[in-house]
């Protein structure tokens, strides 16, 4: 007797819960129709969204469109603009000129060659990134990457987006409810009833009654009420590597309502730690993130407000806990985690929706056709999160091993015994050859390719020693590439609207459906 998996229930609501349903349900659209499967979506009345993370990843643009949400809705409903990258100011002596942009484009010609030997050989005293890409100049600028005329999803350079977290979850929620099928169920979780075997059977709820269900996924945040409490999954702290574990937010309105509105995400580095600085159409969302070890609240706040400036008084700030960390393992028994009830890292690379995303598309893909096999599905999920997980926490610590800062904090990050020994053996080899696709960037989706590494690192002053050779016979390639890139750079310059002139225009006309 085979027990088929029919029934998937999402407990908890938010980004993650409604991402997670809108792409299994899309997913399985034919099954839901002809009744062979579900997807109910469990939330609670009482409980808030956590709603902080407003930057995401041009993964996001896939996800949606697969999801059949219209992107003129997503500018329209959720408070969105274009995200182009990040810049990290601060970040290496300290200085007012220090900075570095870590953008959403590969460098030109990518994957025929890599360029970084030759920008070190010839760098002309430009950054990595101009010499490559169009992107850090396009930033620089606060322009959009695309036109009106550009297609719903269509890019002319890579992007991702800022939105109100606040927003999104109703946003996709509606689209869930409505055009997918999933059904909604508001009601407090009591208990949740467990098999002699250890499967989740059911939850008990105080206004629904029992759900019953095949496969359970976990989205109730930071408290795990099924994955780390049902079923007892400890969670791996990770604050030896990454020290902040507290953030302070503001919303901060602009000054007139055309004011400049970025197009990146601005990261700039203080005493203990740094602030994100995020540009939606109606406000600024800025955040301080810092380790309570190496400052306290009321200073972090002082510091807060004096990066705001003026704009800061009469507001208040939000203090938020942040556990970094992850669960032991992902999915237990017909039980998966997915979004804060997995794991959270401290928000500087935006890496916790693209967690969510990439997660609910390997549940959907994988979906066990039944019981049987949902061990075997697990166990390979798991093993893609580890190294997931871990390859982030890798990269996050990578903005931070190579600072000049002399605070505490930042000299703290430089210690060796704080470092993984894998990024360890990396930034070792790279002082020899550049990061490129085999330093282990090998598995699909990975979620930092060698070009993050790359745009991280030499922003950052790193140096790699280059051979007086021609590189493998690739400096006419490489120059060719180069070239290219300036002139994209010039065209695009000419052409692009800035990103408050084009989020107007979707707002007044629309973006042309694909």
């Amino acid at each position: 007797m085979t027990h088929p998996v029919r029934n998937v229930v999402i407990v908890g609501g938010g980004t993650a819960g409604w991402l997670t349903a809108g792409v299994i349900a899309a997913r399985h659209q034919g099954r839901i129709r002809a009744g062979a499967f579900s997807v109910t979506l469990v939330e609670s009345p009482n409980v808030p969204i956590i709603g902080v993370g407003e930057g995401t990843w041009p993964t996001l643009r896939t996800t949606l469109e697969k999801i059949g949400v219209s992107e003129t809705d997503l500018f329209r409903h959720c408070d969105a603009a274009f995200k182009q990258g990040a810049r990290f100011a601060r970040w290496t002596t300290g200085a007012p000129d220090d900075g570095y942009y870590h953008p959403l484009m590969l460098p030109q010609g990518f994957t025929q060659v890599n360029l970084a030997p030759h920008w070190l050989e010839s760098g002309e005293g430009r950054s990595f990134c101009d010499m490559v890409t169009p992107q850090g100049v396009l930033c620089d600028d606060g322009l959009a990457p695309k036109t009106i005329t550009t297609p719903e999803y269509q890019a002319m350079a890579n992007y991702a987006y800022h939105l109100d977290a606040g927003k999104f979850a109703p946003f996709i929620q509606k689209h869930c409810t409505e055009k997918l099928g999933v059904r909604h169920v508001l009601a407090d979780v009591k208990t949740v009833n467990l098999s002699e075997a250890g499967d989740i059977v059911s939850v008990a709820t105080e206004q629904a009654g029992e759900i019953a269900g095949d496969l359970f996924v976990d989205c109730t945040g930071f408290r795990s009420l099924l994955l780390g409490q049902a079923l007892g999954v400890g969670f791996k702290d990770c604050g030896d590597v990454l020290f902040c574990d507290r953030a302070m937010a503001m919303q901060v309105p602009y000054e007139s309502e055309d004011a400049p509105m970025a197009s990146h995400t601005i990261s700039t580095a203080h005493s203990a730690g740094w602030t994100w600085d995020i540009g939606l159409p109606t406000r600024r969302g800025i955040g301080y993130v810092y380790s309570s070890r190496h400052i306290s609240d009321e200073a972090a706040e002082e510091e807060l407000r004096r990066y705001v400036g003026p704009r800061a008084k009469g507001l208040s700030a939000r203090k938020i806990p942040i556990r970094g960390g992850h669960r032991e393992i992902f999915w237990k028994s017909n039980c998966v985690a997915v979004g804060l009830a997995a794991g959270f890292l401290e928000p500087l690379e935006s890496s916790a929706i693209v967690l969510i995303e990439l997660s609910a598309k390997l549940i959907a893909e994988q979906m066990p056709a039944n019981r049987e096999v949902m061990d075997i599905v697990s166990r390979r999920f798991n093993d893609v999160n580890h190294y997931r997980w871990g390859r982030i926490i890798d990269f996050l610590k990578l903005h931070y091993v190579l600072t000049r800062r002399p605070e505490k904090f930042w000299q703290d990050n430089t210690d060796p015994a704080t470092i993984p020994d894998r990024l360890k053996d990396l930034l070792h080899l790279w002082q020899y050859q550049p990061p490129w696709f085999f330093d282990e960037f090998d598995r699909i989706e990975e979620v930092f390719p060698a070009a993050s590494y790359q745009y991280v690192l030499y922003g950052m002053g790193f140096r790699t020693e280059v051979s007086a050779d021609d590189n493998g016979g690739t400096r006419a390639m490489a120059s060719g590439y180069m070239r290219e890139a300036a002139d994209m750079t010039r065209k695009m310059r000419a052409m692009l609207p800035t990103n408050r002139e084009l989020v107007n225009k979707i707002h007044q006309y629309g973006l042309q459906p694909i």
